[in-house]
């Protein structure tokens, strides 16, 4: 008996075998599923880790890959309109997505997937009907699993794997990648929310500084300060304010800032350009992907994605907030835009504070000089008539002193003009009047030439208007240029006398007079030309006194239009 061996039947043999291997076969069923458990928990535990949306994002790829041994994956942003907007690729070798070129753009079977909205496996991706084929240079791909993504039960966007090591893809793979979507959907939501609280405090600390530059006694460059947060919060390349120029029906480039901004600054644009007009008109945003080659800031800008929204004062559109993206970049988000709308109304609340502070500083100047016009009138002028009344009798009772004393009261007399030409200029605001046309002319030359002295005699604005107007003040533009670059003049005169029947200009000066044969008369022909043209005349002859007189002397009811 100890000799012997114990037997069993063959039948219960085989059937203790299949026993102890099926045993041992779901260990191993276990173990697998542990470890691919443990795997999820790991890949979820990543993907939970970060709070930047763009981490996030990669992670997720990453994990996904690792969870089913693939060798491809991706992640797919779906825009608002259904788009991919973003792809974020794992385990191509740069140089092979260099050569790829474009990244995909949601055709085919990536389309298919983000219409479907549900989880496609294929054991053959080309094969597909649906395939869009591959481009050039992309590596080969056979078995595909795709599924979405959803956060607050909408599509962010879609998982693709590719080439799973070891066959196709399985039920428990897309049990597996469902499984780390939904964690990944709750990172995603986290990581949002994160980046919105960060961009609510940026935009919040923008604002305050925005609004202490506003409330500052010297407020400085308000437009420049909008423009960089701006390009700072929505990541633009280049920020534009564009208001109406002042003296004409064009845009201005008011400020810039970002790439070309010196280029861009100080440019007139054009009133019909569409942009603007679009934002002027409608009083709504304006977005779009890429600017048109239809668009005339399309030269100055970059070309990429743009936004624009309204610049209002005081409820009315006055410009334009601009922000652009290089040509290939990402589109604005309704964030950025909503932002922009933000600072456009911080930028509008700056121009008309800054228009309200220019028109209390020239009511404060306006002021000034009407109390320096009375003062002058009633005190200054006063003065010295009542003392050239005082020399004019001085002169009968001492008639040897008589000559000199008569040419001081003239001086009196001139500098009492002058005193009234000033009190003019002082007591009016500007505009397009005869004399303060004059005035800035002479304005103009007197860094090149001593101040010359300007006299009115006569109506001069209520007679001499129009074209009459426009010559006159070429005829003392002209003679006091030639003053200025020829004559070494140390002193001059513009005297404009207006009677019932004529108008006469006349420009003196001290200077060396005119050579006697002079190379170039272009300038005084186009006078002459005036004069004529009004039926008048226009000599220049030298003074007895030394130096040059320019007379223009035209009748006032001339109908001519002005010489151009």
């Amino acid at each position: 008996m100890d000799d012997e061996t114990l037997q069993f039947p063959d039948y219960r043999r085989s059937e203790l075998e299949r026993t102890i291997a099926e045993l041992i076969d779901r260990a191993q069923q276990v173990l697998r599923a542990e470890g691919r458990l443990r795997h999820l928990l790991r890949a979820t535990q990543i993907v939970v880790e970060g709070l930047d949306l763009e981490q996030v994002l990669r992670h997720i790829a990453e994990a996904a890959v690792t969870l089913v041994d693939a060798q491809y994956g991706a992640l797919g942003v779906i825009d608002r309109d259904g788009r991919l907007e973003q792809f974020i690729h794992v385990g191509m070798p740069d140089d092979v997505v260099e050569a790829i070129g474009d990244l995909p753009r949601g055709h085919g079977i990536l389309g298919a997937v983000i219409q479907s909205q549900d989880p496609i496996r294929l054991e053959d991706l080309g094969a597909d009907p649906r395939s869009a084929g591959f481009p050039a240079h992309h590596p080969p791909m056979g078995t595909f699993l795709g599924v979405p993504v959803r956060v607050r039960g909408e599509i962010f966007g879609n998982l693709y794997l590719t080439n799973r090591k070891g066959g196709s893809f399985t039920d428990e793979d897309e049990e597996l990648v469902v499984a780390l979507a939904s964690t990944a959907a709750i990172a995603i939501d986290n990581a949002r929310r994160y980046q919105e609280s960060r961009r609510l405090e940026r935009l919040s600390s923008a604002l305050a500084e925005i609004t202490a530059a506003l409330l500052a006694s010297d407020s400085g460059d308000v437009f420049g300060v909008v423009a960089e947060r701006v390009a700072s919060l929505v990541m633009a390349d280049l920020v534009c304010i564009v208001v109406p120029s002042p003296d004409s029906d064009r845009f201005r480039v008011e400020t810039a800032r970002g790439i070309g901004a010196g280029s861009v600054e100080g440019a007139d644009i054009p009133a019909e350009e569409a942009i603007i007009r679009r934002v002027m008109g409608d009083g709504i945003a304006f977005s779009a992907d890429r600017l048109s080659d239809s668009l005339a800031l399309d030269e100055r800008l970059l070309g990429g994605p743009t936004i624009a929204v309204p610049l209002v004062v005081a409820g009315t559109p006055a410009g334009a907030l601009c922000a652009t993206r290089a040509e290939g970049s990402p589109r604005f988000s309704p964030d950025d835009l909503s932002t922009l709308s933000e600072f456009a109304a911080q930028a509008g609340l700056a121009l008309a504070l800054a228009q309200a502070r220019a028109d209390r500083q020239r009511l404060d100047v306006i002021g000034v000089r009407a109390e320096i016009a009375r003062d002058l009138h009633d005190n200054v002028i006063q003065h010295l008539f009542g003392t050239g009344l005082g020399l004019q009798a001085l002169a009968a009772t001492l008639p040897s002193h008589a000559p000199a004393i008569t040419a001081h009261v003239g001086e009196i007399d001139a500098a009492i003009a002058d005193f009234r030409t000033a009190i003019f200029a002082l007591q009016t605001g500007g505009g397009e009047s005869l004399r303060h046309r004059l005035l800035d002319i002479v304005s103009d030359v007197s860094p090149q030439l001593a101040a010359p002295r300007l006299t009115f005699e006569g109506p001069a604005d209520l007679l001499v208007t129009g074209a009459l107007a426009d010559d006159v003040v070429a005829v003392v533009r002209e003679s006091l240029s030639n003053v200025a670059r020829h004559a070494q003049a140390h002193s001059s005169q513009v005297t404009v006398s207006v009677t019932a029947s004529h108008v006469t200009v006349l420009i003196d000066d001290d200077g060396v007079g005119m050579p006697e044969a002079p190379t170039k008369r272009s300038g005084t022909a186009n006078l002459a030309r005036r004069a004529l043209a009004h039926g008048g005349v226009f000599n220049v002859e030298a003074r007895k006194e030394g130096g040059t007189r320019v007379r223009w002397h035209v009748p006032l009811d001339s109908r001519t239009a002005a010489v151009p």
